[in-house]
């Protein structure tokens, strides 16, 4: 690591420390759960995040820092904490989100003693749930804010923490409900989320991107119908998990009509099949008549809609199957799900990536490297309100489902760097 900064730079980040980082990360880590952890899966309750978000109001409040809370459900609180400037600069907004994913199978997380929560160091890695997605990224940026004012830094602008719920269902309770019913504004927005990718900072290349744009996504069901006949007299039936089956490696090559953009996401738009569901208990002496898949399609670009994609998929079905009527095919949107349009990018000249620039040259002597997010993070609903909102953040991008973790040196670096992008943003009175 390359590290060109002034002497006043150094004094800055000089009490962010990998104690320091650690302390708060696994506080953070393990506080609330697993109530906070949040399925994307429509048809299941969604988490509960109070408990984490009263800590975090209670960090900001310390830091002298004006704090709302604003919930649309009871037990969901959205955490807004403001420290106003002297009104001579613009508002920078911080972002994270408090929920997790679920941990549906802790027998395979060897690395924390089979107790995801309970955040665990192996060399310079942390494992945990919610280590790298994201409350490590969180403790980042919390860690910046407390160095910032322990030194009595008085910026010209207002520093906005905003810590949103309900991000892994796409944010209705969380960004979207600040955005259209609160009315939450700031100028510039940083989402701490994974953008990292090399692992472990001794095994080669590493570094972090800048996410200025992300991709969309959708969750489609395709419901196949067949006819049910006893299993003796398979001859007789029109087996719909055979006949779904036919389909599911058509789907997982197939294109979508998109137009090719300047930041395309990791992967062109494409399918994920994540479930599978035919037959019905109790009823194992017939062959089913119904079988449903649902997927997730990822990687959308701007002109991509959910009628579109419904289209696509459907061609891919009539050019598979032709005419046949002795089976049916009906396609649509997962119930309860939302459609996620991908976001225009934020021009590199602008704010806030002027500044994430420059400090990263500072530290990693090179500039990060666009790009454009396939997950999704609240950067899309801020985007969406007309804010400059971008991704940058510690966390892997494309971390492990078990065995989560966050490289600690990537993250002690990402809190120096936070540090110091809000003074360039934000502008400092009292040089």
């Amino acid at each position: 690591m390359i590290s060109n900064l002034n002497e006043f730079e150094e004094k800055i980040i000089s009490p962010i420390t990998e104690e320091r980082w650690l302390k708060l990360a696994t506080e953070l880590i393990r506080t609330g759960q697993p109530r906070a952890c949040d399925p994307l899966d429509p048809d299941l309750p969604s988490g509960e995040e109070e408990a984490i978000a009263m800590l975090i109001a209670g960090k900001l409040e310390a830091l002298g820092m004006e704090v709302h809370k604003y919930e649309s459900v009871p037990h969901r609180p959205n955490i807004v904490g403001i420290l106003k400037g002297s009104g001579n600069g613009p508002t920078l907004m911080m972002n994270d989100h408090m929920d997790t994913y679920p941990v549906m199978e802790p027998h395979k997380w060897n690395k924390t003693n089979f107790n995801p929560f309970e955040a665990k160091r192996e060399g310079d890695l942390l494992y945990a749930r919610g280590s790298s997605d994201t409350r490590g990224n969180l403790a980042c940026t919390i860690l910046a804010a407390q160095v910032l004012v322990e030194q009595g830094i008085k910026f010209k602008g207002d520093l906005m923490y905003c810590f949103c719920v309900d991000e892994e269902r796409d944010g209705t309770h969380g960004s979207i409900f600040l955005t259209k019913e609160v009315g939450i504004k700031a100028d510039y927005s940083i989402t701490a989320e994974p953008t990292a990718f090399g692992g472990e900072v001794t095994k080669g290349q590493w570094g972090m991107n800048l996410s200025i744009a992300n991709g969309g996504h959708c969750l489609i069901e395709i419901k196949v119908e067949g006819d049910k006949a006893h299993i003796w007299r398979p001859d007789t039936s029109n087996n719909a998990i055979v006949e779904a089956s036919k389909l599911i490696s058509s789907l997982e090559k197939m294109s979508f009509r998109h137009e090719p953009t300047n930041f395309m996401g990791h992967t062109p738009p494409c399918v994920t099949i994540v479930r599978i569901r035919g037959g019905l208990e109790g009823e194992m002496q017939f062959s089913p008549d119904e079988c449903k898949i649902t997927l997730a399609v990822v990687g959308i670009v701007p002109g991509m809609s959910i009628e579109s994609i419904i289209n696509d998929i459907n061609q891919e079905i009539i050019n598979l199957f032709g005419e046949r009527e002795d089976i049916t095919f009906k396609v649509k949107q997962v119930e309860g799900s939302l459609f996620v349009p991908a976001t225009e990018p934020v021009p590199l000249n602008e704010e806030p990536c002027i500044s994430i620039r420059n400090v990263y040259k500072k530290f990693m002597g090179k500039e990060p490297i666009p790009n454009r997010k396939n997950a999704f993070n609240d950067t899309i609903r801020f985007r969406e309100a007309g804010i400059n909102a971008v991704t940058f953040g510690p966390g892997e991008d494309g971390w492990a489902p078990d065995n989560e973790s966050i490289s600690i040196t990537k993250a002690v670096i990402a809190s120096k760097m936070y540090a110091l992008a809000i003074t360039e943003i934000l502008g400092i009175e009292n040089i």
